[in-house]
């Protein structure tokens, strides 16, 4: 597999939204691993003119990872969205504003997205990974006639047994460790939390290649997750201090403390992230996906305004400690077994 994606090094860039920049996706490809964007937050016209970007900035011809979401659209509850709102009312008061009036559903996911998957069709990545499920059998056979590498997100046996039954090329073995939003099928579902190590042996028997996600920091991470069967490790948090990463310096800054938490408060998924006034909070009565992004965005907006920061959704894996900044290719280095 590393072959046929034209790997050197066994690292994966994860393809964290509103980080992974063009820049970064392509210094990670030039240094030998595999560069990705997450398009999820993007609509088809800003995803085909990141892939352009990315593409006009690599230095060498090999595939770019487009990440797109698989989740389903949420039921509305105007009671149940009107009480998280109340309960943010506080948050709101504290930097000087008000919540909205609304919540609001700014996610798309890729079967309700044609114009999405017409564009992968067109501008042809190389390799198109889901996460939170999978797309229709219409839109996995159209992908993979276009000649991309099919990858999904699995947090369980089940969820990697519907990826190989889909007839997938390979599974992102997404340990509990890992930062970001968890990439369970089903939110409501039940979650054994397993760690990397022990969800890469539950794994391997499916015949199926494997990368590697979740509290991957060092190269010694690396080897231990090929020893344990995978290809590949996919790495975020050891790429967020990176020069041409997006993360902003109070993101880069609250890495040092290496407090995290699995959190819905942010967004109404399971995600991981540093330890602040939002992912602290009680999140049992958060909407469903993604609304509560949508009043948290404003809330954090208004907060950064005055100097607050408590309100960033500034996610991160364990051992975050262990990220150095540099530029991507020095941190591709750091982590070549």
């Amino acid at each position: 597999m590393l072959q046929r994606l034209k790997m050197r090094v066994p690292v994966v860039l994860a393809p964290m939204a509103g980080i992974s920049t063009p820049e970064l996706a392509a210094a990670v490809s030039d240094a030998g691993g595999l560069g990705s964007l997450g398009l999820a937050a993007m609509d088809a016209d800003a995803a085909r003119a990141a892939l352009r970007r990315t593409r006009a900035l690599m230095q060498r011809e090999a595939p770019i990872n487009a990440n797109v979401f698989c989740h389903v659209p949420p039921p509305r509850d105007s009671e149940r969205e009107g009480a998280w709102l109340s309960a943010l009312a506080p948050d709101f008061g504290s930097v000087g504003a008000s919540p909205p009036m609304a919540l609001h559903d700014s996610y798309t996911p890729l079967d309700h997205d044609p114009d999405m998957v017409d564009m992968l069709l067109a501008e042809r990545p190389g390799v198109v990974s889901f996460h939170f499920g999978l797309p229709s059998g219409d839109s996995i056979a159209k992908l993979r006639d276009s000649g991309a590498v099919l990858l999904a997100t699995a947090t369980s046996r089940a969820e990697a047994e519907a990826i190989a039954a889909a007839g997938l090329d390979g599974i992102v073995a997404q340990g509990w460790q890992a930062g970001g939003h968890r990439g369970i099928f089903d939110e409501n579902g039940p979650d054994r939390r397993l760690p990397t190590l022990d969800l890469l042996a539950e794994l391997r028997d499916l015949g199926l290649p494997l990368i590697a996600a979740g509290g991957i920091m060092t190269a010694r991470d690396v080897r231990a997750v090929l020893d344990a069967g995978a290809f590949a490790a996919q790495c975020g948090t050891a790429f967020l201090p990176a020069t041409e990463a997006a993360t902003s310096q109070p993101h880069r800054d609250g890495l040092a403390h290496g407090r995290t938490i699995m959190t819905r408060a942010v967004s109404g998924r399971p995600a991981r992230g540093l330890e602040n006034r939002i992912t602290t909070r009680d999140d049992s009565e958060a909407p469903p996906y993604p609304l509560p992004y949508s009043a948290l965005k404003l809330l954090h907006r208004e907060a950064v305004a005055i100097g607050e920061h408590g309100f960033g959704p500034f996610w991160a894996g364990t051992g975050c400690t262990e990220a150095r900044p540099g530029s991507a290719a020095e941190i591709l280095s750091r982590l070549t077994p």
